[in-house]
């Protein structure tokens, strides 16, 4: 055979295995591309049906209440009490009280539209816009364990591609079972890629290979879903710290710390959120389970509690179910008729 046509197919040869090389790490690296399934508000209707159980508990006491007539102290101290039960937290309850006594309501329907007005007010002018400072934007997620903090990562991507907004999604939770198997199924259904370590790798070091890569792509934003940890464990902390740190370190700064809640757990959540704010310096709250609790009121106390605006809330399992918050959708959702 001549030598240089010798040498020519060799040369075939090695950059036809070259190219099946690279397309068979990029397969690995990514899953083909998938079309984002639609992720849309809860119509007021839906969100009323699915506040269900903290609407039946407030409202159908408040109802009770407001159809007695008569608007005297034990009526304003039953008032207060109902609001303490829904977990609206005992000073803002007494505050709200107060300011609508006060107005010196004529009837139960002026009381009624007098205290959703004042539970919105407790809730006016927060920023509850998702910041997105830098190229790509960092965004932090944090948590204990048992919340729905790996779902709601992918749920917030999900409405960030309704608007346009590439993300990729860290995988940095390396120690629970199925924790990167179970984003990636997620992940999958909104359409984003997925970067992970090996199990039990330091979660910094994903973080960093995720911010890498959302680089590299130039994707809009990176969105690190981290392992759920006590808040009351300092090394847990201090570890969440250092994935902090490097992040920073690499961005410049952190677009949004976003601490998921279990909304079944009402009060409690509030000595969870303080620990995380302490460690992390949280920015937003995401409360999930709204669904299935009579606690809802705890969406209210912790903003007053802790001076942190409640940026989603998760009202069910599916995708469209993790929803921006929106104050007076939220109250009348629960008070309203």
């Amino acid at each position: 055979m001549d030598t240089n046509l010798l040498i020519l197919l060799v040369v075939a040869i090695v950059v036809v295995a070259a190219v099946v090389v690279v397309a068979f790490v990029r397969s690995r690296r990514t899953k083909p591309p998938v079309t984002p399934a639609p992720v849309t508000e809860v119509p007021e209707a839906g969100l009323r049906s699915r506040l269900a159980r903290t609407r039946t508990a407030l409202g159908d006491r408040l109802g009770g209440l407001l159809r007695s007539g008569s608007l005297d102290d034990a009526f304003w101290d039953e008032l207060e009490e109902a609001l303490i039960a829904a977990d609206v937290g005992v000073a803002t309850s007494s505050r709200v009280v107060a300011a609508v006594r006060k107005q010196k309501p004529e009837d139960g329907d002026q009381a009624r539209g007098m205290l959703e007005e004042a539970l919105i007010g407790q809730m006016s002018g927060r920023d509850r816009s998702i910041h997105l400072e830098g190229s790509p934007a960092v965004v932090l997620v944090v948590g204990v364990n048992g919340t729905g903090k790996t779902t709601s990562v992918a749920k917030i991507a999900g409405l960030l591609g309704e608007r346009g907004t590439t993300t990729v999604l860290g995988a940095a939770d390396t120690f629970r079972a199925a924790a990167d198997e179970q984003l990636r199924t997620w992940a999958g259904r909104v359409g984003v890629e997925v970067v992970s370590g090996a199990p039990g790798s330091d979660p910094a070091s994903v973080a960093f290979d995720a911010y890498r890569r959302a680089v590299a792509d130039g994707a809009d934003v990176v969105m690190v879903d981290t392992a759920g940890r006590l808040h009351s464990k300092a090394n847990l902390m201090d570890e969440l710290g250092k994935v902090a740190r490097v992040l920073r370190r690499e961005a410049g700064e952190i677009g949004e710390v976003l601490l998921v809640l279990d909304g079944t757990t009402g009060q409690n959540g509030i000595g969870q959120a303080r620990s995380f704010t302490d460690a992390v310096g949280v920015t937003g709250i995401v409360i999930t389970k709204l669904d299935g609790t009579a606690r809802g009121g705890v969406a209210i106390a912790v903003e007053q509690e802790l001076d942190v605006p409640v940026k989603y809330i998760g009202v069910g399992e599916g995708l469209h179910d993790l929803v921006p918050f929106e104050p007076r959708a939220f109250v009348e959702a629960l008070l309203e008729p």
